[in-house]
């Protein structure tokens, strides 16, 4: 009885597992999976990579045919040194570089493809395919690479190279040799410009042999083309702006207030986006990113953190209107310029006393925001609850955080609250006159030109703004909504106008009155920020940043812009001038200030740029502006 009870247990498992394979094998593909099929080789056909457009329709960035040796280690057949001579000649590589790149490819992997010789010219191409059979295990892959039919917007357009292991273990879709966005448009719309790679099953023989298409090609796929798009950047405004900004280290950025659409994003030094395509990129993206001193890789437009200055000042004028703490009339005297009491105090312009909102903007009077923003603070009984509610204000311009723009890169800026200065000072233990250097945007305040850009947007359209963005089109889909969708500020309308006038008249009588373009209602700013820097490890003060911000026309405006010029000493000097030209050439097409043009053209800042390392210092009868003002509120509170 037990050895008929074993006999039918052993036939019964056994018929189980007979009908189970059987099942598995006829009725039910769903457990193999043809990619993990050693028999069959895998071939990918990879797509035309979307065009990128401007916003007139100009061709920026195209394709070329690019060739790779790719090798399945494996499968590479021993060769013998007169071979493997050969074969390194016709890749133009040493002995050293071949054994290297083997092993490399080896320890990813034995069986599955890797590349050995990226983007082989087609001349290099042409000779090599010819005595490939001669090479088991190695093949040619062709594949497109970019190429930008400009030399301008390296930091906008951006790049593509290999992706590495980390991607890949993040995203399955690419394998070891596919390229990927870097950076700019390239990344931040990767998915919809890369297409769909096709693939081609090829079944295998016991010897390894290609014997044809797997099951008649019945599981081959096409590549589907990446999608063309269309971006916001005007390539002869950005065209423009990087010529202006040659010899010259900062950002402009102009933005279509209409749209949020932006027009110009302007990173100085810049480079040719040229430069990061073929078997060079590696090299010379090494050389721009070891640049420490120009930084040519850093995205000024997007990720400098700067003092915003002056131009910071409407926006204490709007908080004070919304708060009540003042009115388009009230009058505040300003004694800076002059001998104040046993002092000479500086950091002013000599101006009509005492002065009022739309005459303060206009003459960028620091007595005046000091005296409003203190106001603003003071307001409340609790000195942290007033800068919350300032700070409230502030960021409703976009102001202390990231925009959402679709570029994948970007600093956050930063307005102060109460926590900020009750981990700085302590609880309760500070009050308006130890943080007036916010009145006049320097102190804590730090912005992007993004951000600038985006708030004087914002003004040009009385209250609100839509998201800064770089997309314009794309082929058979829809923009996002939220680049559509109007965000509001926290200050009534009826605020802006008087600011608005401000600005009108520091072009016509104020601080930019010799920036005038005839037949152009432009509205602007001027701001200079203070620049520190650590020169054997003492904290010691360069010149000054140039800043301004504009939009224009008055009514009805079409393009705002902010610029930031570094060591460009005040903001008319260089960001004003810049800012004119920049605002006739996109509402014109032409230049009739040619004035300004030539003298931005004839002037450069490439002696301040080397103070850092010489040490040189500039400071104002040996004290800083920033310690003057400083001095000024506290005794002018007494």
């Amino acid at each position: 009885m037990r050895k008929l009870l074993l006999i039918t247990t052993v036939i019964l498992v056994g018929l189980i597992f007979i009908a189970r394979l059987f099942y598995l094998q006829v009725y039910d593909n769903s457990a193999y999976n043809i990619f993990e099929d050693n028999a069959i080789r895998k071939v990918y056909n990879y797509p035309k990579r979307g065009y990128v457009y401007d916003r007139n329709g100009k061709l920026l960035v195209a394709n070329q045919p690019s060739y790779d040796v790719m090798v399945i280690p494996r499968e590479v057949a021993p060769l013998d040194s007169l071979d493997i001579e050969e074969f390194c000649a016709l890749l133009k590589i040493t002995r050293e570089e071949y054994d290297s790149k083997l092993r490399k490819a080896t320890n990813y992997s034995p069986r599955l493809p890797s590349p050995f010789v990226p983007q082989l010219s087609k001349s290099d191409y042409a000779v090599l395919q010819e005595k490939m059979r001669k090479f088991e295990g190695f093949y040619i892959q062709k594949r497109s690479l970019r190429s930008y039919q400009t030399s301008i917007g390296a930091n906008v357009l951006g790049d593509i190279g290999e992706v590495n292991r980390s991607i890949i273990s993040k995203q399955p879709y690419y394998k070891m040799g596919d390229l990927i966005g870097k950076q700019g448009v390239e990344l931040s719309y990767e998915e919809q410009l890369r297409g769909v790679k096709g693939i081609k099953f090829i079944q295998k023989d016991r010897f390894n042999k290609n014997i044809g298409p797997y099951k008649d090609g019945k599981f081959d796929t096409l590549p589907q083309p990446g999608k063309d798009i269309k971006i916001t950047i005007d390539a002869e405004l950005q065209k423009y702006g990087e010529l202006l900004m040659k010899n010259k280290r900062g950002g402009i950025v102009a933005i279509d207030p209409r749209s949020g659409e932006i027009l110009a994003l302007v990173s100085a030094p810049s480079y040719n986006p040229n430069l990061l395509v073929g078997r060079d990129r590696s090299k010379n993206f090494t050389r721009l990113f070891r640049d420490s001193i120009a930084k040519p890789l850093f995205d000024r437009g997007l990720q400098a953190q700067y003092p915003p200055g002056s131009p910071f000042k409407v926006i204490n004028a709007l908080i004070g209107l919304q708060e009540g703490v003042v009115n388009v009339d009230d009058q505040v005297t300003c004694r800076l310029g002059y001998y104040y009491g046993s002092r000479k105090l500086t950091g002013c312009h000599h101006h009509v006393s005492p002065i009022a909102m739309v005459n303060g903007i206009a003459q960028s009077c620091n007595a005046y925001f000091v005296n409003i923003y203190r106001r603003i603070i003071d307001k409340y009984d609790d000195a942290g609850v007033g800068q919350n509610k300032w700070a409230d204000h502030a960021k409703s311009f976009g102001l202390g955080d990231f925009l959402g723009y679709d570029l994948n890169i970007g600093r956050p800026g930063r307005i102060p609250d109460g926590n900020y200065y009750d981990r700085a000072y302590g609880d309760n233990r500070w009050g308006s006159t130890y943080i007036v250097s916010n009145a006049i945007g320097q102190g804590e305040v730090e912005t992007t030109p993004i951000q600038l850009a985006n708030m004087t947007a914002a003004i040009a359209n009385r209250g609100y703004f839509y998201t800064p963005h770089i997309i314009k089109e794309i082929e058979d889909d829809t923009i996002p909504s939220k680049y559509t969708t109007p965000k509001y500020t926290t200050i009534d309308k009826k605020h802006f106008e008087p600011v608005v006038q401000g600005m009108f008249d520091v072009y016509t009588k104020g601080t930019a009155k010799y920036l005038q373009v005839p037949g152009i209602d432009i509205c602007g700013k001027t701001g200079t920020a203070e620049n520190f820097v650590k020169i054997d490890n003492v904290r010691t003060q360069l010149t000054d940043h140039s800043i301004f911000v504009a939009f224009a026309p008055k009514d009805n405006p079409t393009i705002a812009l902010a610029i930031f010029v570094e060591n460009g000493y005040w903001g008319s000097r260089f960001a004003g001038r810049m800012a004119s030209l920049m605002i006739e050439k996109y509402i014109r097409g032409h230049i009739t200030r040619t004035d300004l043009e030539q003298w931005i053209f004839t002037h450069s800042l490439e002696n301040e740029y080397e103070k850092p390392q010489s040490g040189e210092p500039f400071k104002i009868n040996g004290q800083s502006s920033l310690q003057v003002i400083e001095n000024y509120a506290i005794d002018n509170s007494k």
